[in-house]
């Protein structure tokens, strides 16, 4: 039988159509949420059923909207919801509000979601697990005159420090404060930040760790304190705290490092009797010291490296977990999961790299996606006529390359991206080609501060999009005719067709030379005198100049004018010079 009668993904773009395939396989009905902005989009058609969100709040409001989720879930019999990533995700409000109506939400227990989701008290149970922290506040902190006095007290972090958002993850509400000077405006903007995210904007503090490497442990837990690893993920190469590219496994670690990363995040899960999947996060610096920095209590953007090393599906995972199904039943032992090969996977977005990453709008004219062996796609709001808005994150297919090495995948998913076609709206993949083909990120492990020290990778590529352009060309000649701006105004040509004239050279041609002839024989002080000399008006014909250098829409071919030069040369016999390129 199936884990549930009917599951909802309360979530939108690649990561509802990942819950919904997942239902799918698992023979899951599905239904999926959709806002006014998203009547399109593929989520909307992947699910069995789809529900409108409300028209009277924004865009993202909608998704955020519980109370309307819940009674959609009420009214049509829906027994489950995944939230996905984002959103709701790790919202207990959420959690409760599902829990209360009996409905199963896919994902960390409520208790789960108060620790976890609290940055500060994840901190705390860290610590009490007996994993590395870095220096830090112990609680949230609601202001910069508090983050000041905790920098800089005698038992303080010092600087430089990192401000963090107390609640949520994704990157969002982070800032780096180097000086006493830059505190201040640090704050607001994280505080702001994390607001508007997550909803709280109070902040937390810890020192800054320079240059070290994002390493994070995959796990999943029944409830029970049966907790299993799948292995690491390095996720170093980021760009203002936002990942960019997702390794897993992570290489270049020694096995003392990586075996007391698993340990940590296993004893800190296991004691928290965690339940679904989560993410431990890690720092680890030069000499290999590592950091407990958080979990996230969802499943990740970058769960499909891991998916595509252990071969073990996460989201279906999280499903059967949420239906009752403890690890062991649905086959999950620690020592019977393993990994084989590399997987690297990078998430390609309507960003323009040259323009620091500002989002891009419009409609989707070309949308052709990469295949072969050894690629994933996981695809969301793209394909031809699509329209992206501003409203929601610019994330718009994520692409992984899985090879028996890591230098393969990065080759691999290189050679994807250049497949890739996408035309109506810029996206980051000049951006993404530089990272992976970086002699440095090719053939040596690399921290969170590659993309800083390499500007260069924010070039754009030149790219030509001659056939679509050649092809717009001709639909719009086609239809509409040659465009005004071309010169085409006034009303239709004549219908008439042109003839060429026929002129019969002169019976009795003059006697006296022309001034060609004089120019050429005579040269030109000779021909300047011969022209004082004309009695009468010498003409300077431009008709054949026009003709041949006139706009597009009304410029005559050569062979044309070639076809009435025998004509022109009788009838403008006596001009004094014919003009033409």
């Amino acid at each position: 039988a199936p884990p549930f009668p009917k599951l909802l993904a309360a979530n939108r773009g690649e990561i509802a159509t990942r819950i919904l395939r997942a239902a799918a396989e698992l023979n899951v009905p599905s239904a999926g949420i959709y806002s006014h902005e998203d009547r399109f989009q593929q989520h909307r058609y992947k699910a069995d059923q789809a529900f409108k969100l409300s028209m009277n709040k924004t865009p993202v409001a909608a998704y955020l909207d519980i109370d309307t989720i819940v009674k959609i879930c009420k009214e049509n019999d829906i027994k489950a919801v995944h939230p996905g990533y984002g959103f709701l995700s790790e919202n207990e409000h959420f959690a409760t509000a599902l829990e209360e109506n009996d409905i199963v939400f896919v994902g960390p227990t409520v208790e789960n979601l108060r620790t976890f989701g609290n940055k500060v008290s994840a901190r705390n149970l860290a610590i009490a697990s007996g994993c590395p922290v870095v220096p830090g506040t112990d609680g949230a902190l609601t202001s910069a005159q508090e983050a000041r006095d905790y920098i800089e007290s005698p038992a303080g972090c010092g600087y430089p420090a990192i401000i963090k958002a107390a609640m949520g993850g994704g990157g969002r509400g982070i800032r780096v404060v180097l000086a006493a000077s830059e505190l201040d405006a640090a704050w607001n903007t994280a505080s702001s930040e994390a607001l508007t995210a997550f909803g709280d904007g109070r902040c937390f503090v810890e020192r800054f760790v320079q240059n070290p490497r994002h390493i994070e442990v995959q796990v999943l837990g029944d409830g029970t304190g049966d907790v299993v690893h799948l292995y690491d993920r390095d996720c170093s190469v980021q760009r203002r705290h936002q990942k960019v590219v997702e390794i897993a496994p992570a290489t270049g670690l020694r096995e003392e490092t990586r075996e007391a990363l698993f340990g940590d995040a296993l004893r800190m899960l296991g004691t928290a009797k965690y339940k679904n999947a989560g993410t431990v996060e890690f720092l680890v610096d030069e000499q290999e010291r590592h950091y407990f920095m958080e979990v996230n209590p969802r499943v990740q953007v970058e769960h499909t490296v891991t998916e595509e090393v252990t071969g073990i599906d996460i989201v279906q995972s999280q499903i059967l977990i949420a239906s009752g199904k403890t690890l062991r039943e649905i086959g999950l032992v620690q020592r019977d999961i393993h990994t084989a090969g590399h997987a690297m996977q990078c998430r390609v977005t309507t960003e323009d790299p040259a323009q620091d990453f500002r989002p891009d709008t419009g409609t989707i004219d070309v949308f052709r996606m990469p295949a072969g062996m050894g690629i994933r796609l996981d695809d969301g709001p793209g394909f031809p006529g699509a329209k992206i808005t501003p409203h929601y994150d610019s994330l718009l297919v994520k692409i992984t390359a899985k090879a028996r090495e890591r230098k393969d995948a990065a080759v691999k998913l290189a050679r994807a991206l250049r497949e890739f076609r996408v035309r109506g709206v810029t996206t980051n993949k000049s951006f993404l080609l530089h990272v992976l083909e970086n002699d440095e990120f090719l053939n040596s492990t690399v921290d969170t501060g590659f993309i800083a020290a390499n500007p260069y990778l924010l070039a754009p590529l030149k790219s030509q999009d001659r056939a679509q352009k050649i092809l717009r060309y001709i639909a719009e000649m086609i239809v509409n005719g040659p465009p005004a701006s071309l010169g085409c105004v006034g009303p239709p040509p004549s219908a008439v067709d042109p003839f060429v004239p026929t002129l019969a050279p002169p019976a009795d041609p003059s006697p006296a030379p022309s001034l060609r002839s004089v120019y050429l024989d005579k040269g030109p002080a000779a021909f300047a005198a011969a022209v004082r000399a004309h009695d009468g008006l010498l003409v300077t014909d431009t008709t054949w100049r026009d003709a041949h250098q006139s706009l597009l829409a009304t410029r005559m071919r050569t062979q044309d004018l070639l076809h009435v030069a025998p004509a022109t040369a009788v009838a403008l016999r006596h001009a004094y010079s014919l003009e033409m390129w």
